[in-house]
């Protein structure tokens, strides 16, 4: 039960923050606020046995991408940007697109009210039960090692790359 009253607390917290997210005028406070989403989704995972996903949607979005989009929102020109502000005035199509969006979801909730209904699942053996995130890194170390590795040579050439160009471009400056 404790369970349940915690995911309500957290989708409630992702969704109020990530609409301050899209309201917010000050980029900062948006970006506060992205943070805040990003932390109450981890929180989802959490109550949904997740903690592989939870740590990596810390580590890898709260971590990286947030902290790359606070840095970006203090190279840029704040002052600049909110002049730019008033040609971005397209609140008609948003609306159009939510309301389109809302009742496309009404009709799918209308016609599919009876196919939600699930079976009962049955409970799995306690001594069957491995954790998540020995499961994934079962999976990600037996099954999936050949497209792992190729995806940690594709990063690394990447890095390698990106080291290169910044080289050139500041040894021609």
């Amino acid at each position: 039960m404790i369970e349940l009253v915690l995911f309500y607390i957290f989708a409630v917290i992702a969704v109020v923050s990530a609409i301050l997210v899209i309201t917010q005028h000050n980029v900062v406070h948006s970006a506060a606020f992205l943070g805040a989403t990003l932390f109450a989704v981890a929180g989802i995972f959490l109550t949904l046995h997740g903690e592989f996903l939870a740590g990596v949607q810390v580590i890898v979005y709260v971590g990286g991408i947030l902290v790359l989009f606070v840095f970006v929102i203090m190279l840029i020109a704040v002052e600049r940007s909110v002049g730019e502000r008033q040609f971005n005035r397209q609140w008609t199509v948003a609306l159009v697109t939510a309301g389109i969006l809302i009742v496309e979801i009404g009709y799918g909730l209308y016609q599919g009210k009876d196919s939600f209904v699930l079976p009962p699942a049955a409970a799995a053996p306690a001594a069957a039960v491995a954790g998540n995130s020995e499961r994934v890194c079962t999976a990600l170390y037996t099954v999936y090692l050949l497209p792992f590795e190729i995806a940690s040579i594709l990063l690394l050439v990447a890095i390698v790359g990106a080291v290169v160009l910044s080289k050139k471009k500041t040894e021609m400056e």
